[in-house]
């Protein structure tokens, strides 16, 4: 490489290695001479994930893909890198211990680099559910920092200037979840299409998007949460109903442990709703359980299929519930659960 670009152990291409030290040298993160390492990790779908390491430091630095790694021919505008920054920083602001630190951005390269945070003191929340590491009180206080982030945005007139972000809200969670399932079932493409006029028309809070197990640290002071790209000023019962059905769908991949899953997802419920003053805590667990089944049959049948689901008789149980749900909506998530503990 050249002198620029000093040359590093890094297992990456030499030109994205190039790209991505002119990024973090025009972050002010290193210098002409300082080497990089960079480390590819894993689970990236959307973007491309590196852990960075010099001399002095060792940090992340992640850059938003325009065609996503999955099965299904997905692409989204890049440009949404722009506004993970930007929750990350909003959020930093209410729940500062809930977020990495962003160390820098460059719009050129459609990258930022952020603390690291390392994973034997910041284990993904998704992995310890794998693993029957299931405990509410991580569940109540995942609740606890969405109601914050949710209470300390609501009706924000700055907020929603900022994150204005609806056509990629659509693109990269309406479409391919709800209008991708409603033309995998289109019996049911009329509902579906009429939960997405809801979400759409419902701006009232900060949404995070992707608000998953997955996407979420369980660190010495709290969750950490990763991954906003789809950060939106929008409807607070989606971020709700997306982690929720991901507990739902953890009793399916662990049966034997459904119902400590259930527990952890009132106790979530819990956590989240003495934050909820912006309107009637109805309004919010009504939209959340209309959009919890959909959700389900998302995960089955859109474009984002849940990894773990693959049997086929997994897949066919995901069906048979949702959709006499997604027809006729239950009153709460509570119900919801109570129906899926029962089943």
């Amino acid at each position: 490489m050249s002198a620029e670009a000093p040359a590093g152990p890094s297992p990456v291409d030499d030109a994205v290695y190039r790209e991505i030290r002119g990024a973090l040298m025009r972050m002010a993160i290193v210098s002409a001479d300082t080497p990089v390492t960079l480390v590819p990790l894993a689970g990236g779908v959307s973007s491309d994930i590196w852990r960075a390491e010099t001399p002095a430091s060792t940090f992340c630095v992640k850059r938003a893909l325009s065609r996503l790694k999955v099965a299904a021919d997905w692409r989204v505008p890049v440009g949404r890198n722009r506004h993970e920054v930007a929750w990350f920083r909003t959020a930093a602001a209410i729940v500062p211990s809930a977020v990495p630190e962003i160390l820098g951005d460059d719009a050129a390269a459609g990258a930022f680099a952020m603390s690291w945070l390392p994973p034997d003191r910041y284990p993904v929340w998704k992995s310890l559910l794998r693993d029957g590491t299931i405990d509410p009180a991580t569940a109540r206080a995942v609740g606890d920092v969405l109601g914050r982030i949710h209470a300390a945005t609501a009706d924000r007139r700055d907020v929603a200037a900022a994150f204005a972000t609806d056509a990629t809200f659509h693109a990269i969670r309406l479409e391919p979840y709800l209008e991708a399932t409603g033309r995998a079932h289109p019996d049911l493409a009329g509902r579906l299409a009429g939960l997405v006029a809801t979400i759409a028309a419902t701006r009232r809070v900060l949404v995070h998007g992707d608000f998953s197990p997955k996407n979420l640290l369980v660190g010495p002071d709290g969750p950490v949460i990763l991954d906003a790209e789809c950060a939106w000023f929008g409807d607070p019962a989606f971020d709700l109903a997306f982690v929720l059905n991901h507990l739902l769908l953890k009793g399916l991949w662990r049966p034997a442990w459904r119902n400590r899953y259930l527990a952890s997802y009132a106790a979530l419920v819990d956590g989240y709703r003495p934050h909820v003053a912006w309107e009637p805590w109805r309004d919010v667990e009504r939209r959340a359980a209309a959009l919890l089944p959909a959700l389900l049959l998302a995960r089955v049948d859109g474009k984002s299929p849940a990894e773990y689901l693959t049997d086929e008789r997994d897949r066919a149980t995901v069906r048979a519930f949702a959709r006499p749900r997604i027809a006729a909506p239950p009153a709460d998530p509570a119900s919801i659960a109570a129906d899926w503990s029962a089943r």
